[in-house]
């Protein structure tokens, strides 16, 4: 192999993995239970903890990107997508995906303890839901109160679900070096 195929075949590797986490996001948001509030519990926060602790903060962050810029494409929540979604009470959510990668994303890189991984997903969680909420409570000219009991309280034990579940799946992953970039 010469050194250019060599080189593609680096650069290539880390976007065909993207790639893939991208797909398992977008399959993990379709699988969903809508509620009343017009936020859906599904399995988005799952994907996103996954793809940031086993790709790190630049590809985990980046594969979050290539789903907001699939604009259009039904890659949300009830197979929805489009520029209303992300500019509608739930956008924020999906917003909020990014901060959550970068944050799980740049702790999960720098260490190897389960623990810390477990923590950085609890915060990146709470980062999503901060932003997340707020554009809700926004848009939705709620009080935060309003906002925290049908946005928040209603996910926390499913999310709390996600966390120890992405955990473990990443710590996994982590010791069978499926993954290495």
């Amino acid at each position: 192999m010469n050194t250019n195929t060599k080189t593609k075949a680096t650069t290539a590797y880390p976007l065909v993995i993207c790639g893939v986490f991208a797909a398992v996001m977008v399959v993990c948001s379709w699988i969903a239970i809508p509620l009343p509030s017009g936020v859906p519990i599904n399995l988005a926060v799952l994907g996103v903890l996954l793809s940031a602790g086993c790709l790190g903060f630049k590809y985990g962050t980046l594969t979050q990107l290539v789903l907001l810029g699939c604009v259009g494409l039904p890659v949300f929540a009830g197979f929805n997508g489009g520029l209303h979604v992300i500019a509608g009470p739930t956008g924020g959510y999906i917003v909020g995906y990014i901060l959550c990668a970068g944050i799980v994303g740049f702790i999960a890189s720098r260490t190897k303890s389960f623990w810390a991984l477990v923590g950085a997903m609890i915060l990146g969680v709470l980062a999503c839901y901060a932003f997340g909420t707020l554009w809700y409570v926004h848009l939705m000219d709620i009080t935060f109160a309003v906002g925290l009991a049908q946005c928040v309280i209603p996910f926390l034990p499913f999310d709390a679900i996600k966390i120890a579940l992405a955990a473990l799946l990443v710590q996994r992953l982590r010791q069978t070096n499926l993954i290495k970039l």
